[in-house]
């Protein structure tokens, strides 16, 4: 196992690992331990009482945060005709067609952060399958990419909005904002997507739905969130 450095030992010893916090003094701890020297992002991993491996239990969608991730994110628009112009004008970094896909096949050009393609491209990005799922960076109509409405998606995407979906272990991973935020903007942030998360919870769920909700700045130690709030 990695030996933890210095300043994490430390934070370690600012509060109790395994105490259960209320939303608010859990941000404010985890403010508190992120010590680094740059702006650190404040991640949630959210671990969930569902199977991931059954179709009916998956967990997935999209928000936008009250008050975005704080960072910029580089959109691709896969389109053509007038929806290329409706893309440019809504803030798209990259629009085009074949030749995108041409790009992406030919030079392994992925300088973007989130795909959006029209319905009749799909036939076209679904031949870049297996390099763009291992990268969750294949559009997908329940995050909102694959819509008819580019412009409207790629305004939402610059404004904040983040994706959550399961991996194999059953957790979601997901970044609420920058330390800078502070406290109160980051637990809008967190509200949101907790209650996202929660009202995505599948029939077929039994059991406790929300196993473990933990925040954690980038270097920083894991603050546990006592889920009994958001609890259904």
């Amino acid at each position: 196992m990695a030996k933890k450095g210095k300043k994490y030992r430390e934070a370690v010893k600012l509060y109790d690992k395994q105490e259960l916090m209320d939303v608010k003094e859990a941000i404010e701890t985890c403010l508190k331990v992120a010590t680094a020297k740059f702006d650190e992002t404040i991640e949630l991993h959210i671990r969930l009482g569902v199977d991931s491996r059954h179709a009916d239990q998956q967990v997935r969608g999209a928000i936008v945060l009250p008050h975005g991730t704080g960072k910029t994110k580089k959109v691709l628009v896969i389109t053509k005709g007038d929806k290329e112009k409706e893309a440019q004008e809504a803030g798209a970094d990259y629009v085009g067609a074949e030749d995108m896909i041409e790009k992406i096949q030919k030079e392994n050009w992925f300088d973007f952060d989130v795909l959006i393609a029209t319905p009749d491209m799909m036939g076209l990005v679904g031949r870049l399958g297996k390099v763009l799922g291992p990268k969750g960076l294949m559009p997908n109509p329940k995050s909102g990419t694959v819509t008819p409405n580019v412009g409207k998606a790629v305004e939402e995407v610059k404004a904040g909005k983040v994706e959550y979906r399961l991996d194999k272990a059953n957790i979601i991973h997901i970044p609420i904002g920058k330390k800078s935020f502070g406290a109160e903007k980051l637990e809008e942030n967190l509200t949101a997507l907790m209650e996202a998360v929660v009202k995505a919870k599948p029939a077929a769920a039994k059991g406790k739905y929300l196993r473990s909700i933990t925040i954690t700045p980038t270097m920083g130690p894991g603050v546990k969130i006592n889920p009994i709030k958001f609890s259904v």
